[in-house]
């Protein structure tokens, strides 16, 4: 096998946004493992996201953290500009931070109502528009949503669901925005998956089992491996999908 096939995205940067724990710390290091100089945002794990960075480091790879609320459009934007400013260049953006907040809708505060929206929705808008700066054809904006978007089945998750269910329309917007430059824009929509907020021996994890078409949580390696397809030179002609990960959970 060519060296190609091994490391696909070489000579390329990618920043995750949410990169340092759960999904985003393992679409990092794949990514990283393909080939790209990989930047990743965190908030609130500085540790975690120093052993992503060496993780990467070890395997011979380049990482940078960055810290970055998604809550704040700003340090969004400059989070973008640092990583483009450190490595050079950007060819591909991870939307992966999010929030997730679950209640009664009679309950459901106005201010968690605001930061779902500024962190699961604003930030994929702030940036895709700050990377599309400057992206050149090839580039890839990859959105990593959620299953919910299509199937809500518990109680408590109405303003989750329709976060993600924007990230849908945004995604198909931005890929006619942005295909005549040749970069591709698409949705990663997992279903339920074993991290270590979402754990898959817990008794909410159980209560979902019976809704799933394959008995399991999903792994985090998994939906990395679906976006770092995504996120090469094998998927230029796709864009403006949402495409589903969830074990049949939408089935």
């Amino acid at each position: 096998m060519s060296t190609a096939n091994n490391h696909p995205l070489t000579d390329s940067v990618a920043l995750v946004l949410g990169g340092s724990r759960g999904i985003g710390a393992a679409i990092a290091q794949r990514l990283a493992r393909d080939g790209a100089a990989v930047a990743l945002t965190y908030v609130s794990s500085p540790d975690k996201a120093r052993e992503v960075v060496q993780a990467i480091e070890t395997q011979g790879g380049r990482a940078l953290a960055i810290k970055a609320d998604s809550a704040d459009a700003e340090a969004v934007r400059g989070a973008v500009r640092h990583a483009v400013e450190h490595f050079g260049r950007l060819d591909i953006l991870v939307n992966n931070a999010g929030v997730l907040a679950v209640a009664p809708i009679e309950d459901f505060s106005l201010e968690d109502f605001d930061r779902t929206l500024a962190v699961n929705v604003r930030s994929v808008f702030v940036a895709s528009q700050e990377a599309a700066r400057y992206m050149k054809a090839g580039g890839r904006i990859i959105t990593i949503g959620s299953s919910n978007a299509e199937r809500m089945p518990f109680a408590g998750g109405s303003v989750y669901a329709m976060s993600k269910s924007a990230i849908v329309g945004l995604t198909r917007g931005l890929a006619r925005d942005l295909g005549p430059r040749g970069i591709t824009v698409n949705n990663v929509q997992p279903g339920p998956v074993d991290t270590d907020m979402n754990p898959e021996d817990s008794a909410f994890a159980a209560s979902l089992m019976a809704l799933m078409a394959i008995g399991r949580y999903g792994r985090v390696e998994e939906v990395a491996a679906f976006v770092a397809y995504l996120a090469g030179p094998e998927a230029a002609y796709v864009t403006g999908a949402s495409l589903t990960i969830d074990g049949g959970f939408s089935a």
